[in-house]
């Protein structure tokens, strides 16, 4: 099993996200996973500039050399891709959405109806799975509402939404102590996601709580 985690996160390899990915791979290749981590901060890619050439002039290729190629190989080849991104104003960043919207050469344009939704074919169907990983440097789960409707369409079969996102690189060594716990859930989360599927244990562990809202507050310095 091939798993790549494509990271929006402008802090790259030093994001908080990526503490939560690593976690993840981590797990996955102790049971037996190839795993690739993509930081696409350090990437070069365009921006689409909606000319559809890869639909009409050229199917499945765009008019960019850039490093698309490379990352949409990779992308077609693995069995489980992950979104990764930090939440920037409700959504994920801009570094992930240039890459989403650079997927356009998977489409082909021929409009699909499935119970009411429309959306573009694809040119072979997907046979990988789809999951997300995000982190918010707010308390609450109601900053990943936007996200979650955003990645709907894909049908993840997991996303690890973590909030209070600022103790995962805490120094502090009674936060390192509870943020390591929930780590080890993340870790145990990417080892069954190789193995069949994830417990419903694991599941609430990873929705478990690093501080109360009050405290987080304070912690941040925004009370």
């Amino acid at each position: 099993m091939k798993i790549t985690v494509f990271n929006g996160s402008p802090s790259g390899r030093n994001s908080a996200t990526n503490v939560i990915a690593d976690s993840f791979l981590k797990g996955a290749e102790s049971a037996g996973a190839e795993t690739h981590n993509i930081f696409l901060c350090e990437k070069h890619i365009k921006h689409c500039s909606g000319c559809f050439s890869c639909w009409f002039k050229t199917p499945g290729k765009c008019v960019y050399h850039d490093d698309m190629p490379e990352l949409l190989n990779l992308y077609n080849s693995s069995d489980i891709v992950c979104f990764a991104t930090p939440v920037y104003t409700w959504n994920y960043t801009a570094y992930l959405k240039n890459f989403v919207d650079r997927l356009a050469p998977l489409k082909s344009p021929l409009v699909n109806e499935n119970h009411g939704n429309f959306d573009l074919a694809d040119t072979k169907p997907r046979e990988q799975r789809f999951m997300v990983i995000a982190n918010c440097g707010f308390p609450g789960d109601n900053n990943f509402e936007v996200m979650h409707t955003s990645f709907a369409c894909c049908h993840p079969f997991l996303e690890i939404y973590r909030n209070c996102g600022k103790l995962l690189k805490s120094t502090n060594e009674d936060i390192k102590k509870i943020v390591n716990e929930y780590l080890k859930a993340v870790q145990q989360a990417g080892f069954e996601t190789v193995m069949g599927d994830i417990s419903e244990e694991t599941q609430e562990r990873l929705n478990m709580p690093l501080m109360s809202v009050a405290d987080y507050i304070k912690y941040i310095g925004m009370g």
